[in-house]
């Protein structure tokens, strides 16, 4: 069981890493009002989705102790940041706010993943 959830915790970083790596590579042009939602960038918001949920049903099936306080908030923010995405993700431009808090929702849910134990 312990080397299912490691599969599924190195494919939610990798998830993580396309939705961040989408909006790090669009940084520029935000800076001039042009950034766009990617498509590499709902595939990695619906990655962490999936992985993440499948997480929470394999470490309860192992028994493990869940903190579902936490759990709760990170799904939250990913589901704002699935909506922002999901919803813009035609558009030619997006505005810099609604992109940077995409940026800013995900670095967060990353600090909460690291920092609260």
């Amino acid at each position: 069981m312990d080397v299912l959830i490691h599969l599924f915790v190195g494919l939610h970083i990798i998830g993580i890493a396309a939705l961040l790596g989408g909006f790090l590579t669009q940084m520029k042009a935000m800076g001039r009002g042009t950034a766009r939602f990617v498509p590499g960038m709902l595939h990695g918001a619906l990655t962490m989705l999936v992985t993440g949920v499948a997480l929470v049903g394999l470490n309860q099936a192992d028994d493990h102790h869940i903190n579902t306080i936490k759990i709760g908030v990170k799904l939250a923010l990913l589901i704002v940041i699935l909506g922002l995405v999901y919803v813009k993700r035609d558009e030619e431009t997006v505005d810099r706010t609604q992109f940077g808090l995409v940026g800013a929702l995900t670095a967060v849910n990353v600090f909460i993943a690291v920092l609260w134990t």
